[in-house]
């Protein structure tokens, strides 16, 4: 006999106990079915009311809601693809099986066995022969109605925000396709896909700090990478023309509704291109990643109606400032610093004039601009792998995507000369003394890779968890990686 006055954990707990005393497992290895549950409400849609079928289904799923009526009780069992109906009487079960099946709980996982049929209401619903509990859940769900509501709790346990909320299911569902999807158009225009190393010696490819780790039996410092580039483009020197990489990379940096510290980013190389058709490659893989998704090019974002339909505007990043943040290109630098220092650059450190540059767009800019656009040319000191822009060497041909006020891609038409390449770094390091913490570091074997040749090359990334977020409508990226960075809880 069950405790009243225990708690509803310490219930099924006992519950457990009584079932082994009668030699049931509640936690058996395996099950087979024949169906998922969209599997046969697909098969069995055509039923009339009142029909049945007597053929034999077989699904498995968990309890999400019960309701008993003396002689028969009906249920919902959800599994992936699905919820499905089932009903059971005394008739067919008998009456001890019939009370066991009423005295689980919400939240078991069962397997059931028996035919299809349409109730009075209308419902496909799936008539009970037998059935074996599979696993006995020890914590109740979140009530029916309200599901699972706290912001942080969601967070912390997604197994139970993706038991109770249909949404984040399909959230993740829409994120595994959209991975799926940037694979296939990838290969279909020839290119290959790769891996490199995420422990890395000298960490570079971006401007951002790095999570640092230990080797022991090499003795040896390593850093989590923070970008897949110079791996990616040490296999354009040995000879592939048109590679990619999905994989995690890791910043030291702050969490926002944009940023995790570990988030997954798509690289991709092209040989003998430049950041022209690597613009081109960008606004036909994004829509086409849209209209496979939504059937559309327009899809609404957190109360945006955006448009991805070919070409993209394209606005060069000095125009931008002139526009949006009211700043002249031809400021002095000690101007450029004091707009700089009122937007809330830390003054302890002295950065180069297209960094102040840079720090302002990323300041003032950036919230202005919705539609899809590339920003294009800036300023060569902010971006220490791209190539000089062919008329304006105080620029380099790098371009962002920005959509909804968020960089979704970057991209440069990389820098291939290996002496220019070696005092590129110089100057990183040199800033990186002046407190410059983002610069990049000195990578004396990727000049030597240079040396042996790489050919004009055009380079992308893309965040995929920011393109997961303007596909889902999702207002934080958050909501789309499955187990995002949390701090830890204090103790009380």
């Amino acid at each position: 006999m069950l405790d009243g006055h225990l708690s509803e954990e310490q219930v099924r707990v006992q519950k457990v106990a009584l079932l082994r005393e009668r030699g049931i497992n509640p936690y058996p290895y395996r099950f087979d079915r024949t169906h998922s549950v969209q599997a046969v409400l697909e098969a069995y849609q055509s039923l009339g009311v009142e029909e049945s079928r007597p053929e034999i289904v077989v699904v498995a799923g968990r309890i999400i809601a019960k309701r008993g009526h003396g002689k028969a009780t009906f249920g919902n069992l959800m599994d992936q693809s699905g919820t499905l109906q089932y009903y059971a009487n005394v008739d067919r079960l008998g009456t001890e099986r019939l009370d066991d099946l009423s005295h689980l709980d919400i939240g078991d996982i069962l397997g059931l066995k028996g035919h299809m049929f349409r109730s009075k209401r209308g419902e496909v619903s799936l008539h009970i022969h037998e059935f074996e509990l599979l696993t006995k859940s020890l914590h109740p769900l979140p009530e029916k109605y309200h599901g699972l509501q706290d912001k942080e709790t969601r967070y912390r346990q997604r197994y139970v925000d993706l038991i109770s909320n249909e949404d984040v299911r399909t959230v993740f569902m829409t994120r595994s396709k959209t991975i799926h999807s940037l694979r296939n158009y990838l290969a279909d225009q020839g290119f290959m896909e790769v891996e490199t190393p995420v422990l890395q010696s000298i960490y570079g490819g971006a401007s951002a700090r790095p999570f640092v780790t230990h080797h022991n039996d090499l003795g040896q410092d390593l850093f989590l990478r923070i970008a897949l580039e110079l791996p990616l483009k040490r296999l354009i020197v040995g000879g592939f023309e048109k590679i990619f990489e999905i994989g995690r990379v890791f910043r030291n940096e702050g969490v926002s509704f944009k940023h995790n510290p570990e988030y997954t980013l798509l690289e991709l190389y092209q040989a003998y291109a430049d950041y022209n058709d690597v613009m081109a490659l960008t606004e036909n893989l994004l829509a086409h990643l849209v209209f496979q998704m939504h059937g559309t090019y327009e899809i609404e974002y957190q109360g945006h109606l955006l448009n991805f339909q070919p070409p993209f505007q394209r606005i060069t990043m000095i125009d931008a400032l002139q526009t949006y943040a009211g700043v002249d290109p031809d400021a002095t630098v000690d101007t450029l610093r004091q707009h700089a220092l009122r937007l809330g650059l830390d003054p302890s450190i002295q950065p180069m004039r297209g960094e102040l540059l840079a720090f302002i767009y990323d300041k003032a800019v950036e919230d202005h601009l919705i539609q899809p656009v590339f920003v294009i040319d800036y300023p060569w000191e902010t971006s220490p792998l791209a190539k000089r822009k062919r008329d304006d060497n105080a620029l380099v041909e790098r371009f962002e995507l920005i959509i909804a006020k968020m960089e979704v891609a970057n991209a440069f038409s990389e820098l291939n000369d290996p002496i220019e390449q070696h005092a590129r770094f110089v100057e990183q390091v040199k800033a990186q003394e002046a407190g410059w913490d983002e610069a990049h570091q000195m990578d004396e074997d990727f000049v030597e890779a240079l040396k042996y040749g790489m050919p004009p090359t055009g380079g992308l990334g893309i965040g995929i968890d920011r393109v997961v977020m303007l596909l889902t409508n999702s207002a934080s990226i958050r909501d789309v990686i499955a187990f995002p960075h949390m701090k830890d809880r204090k103790e009380s």
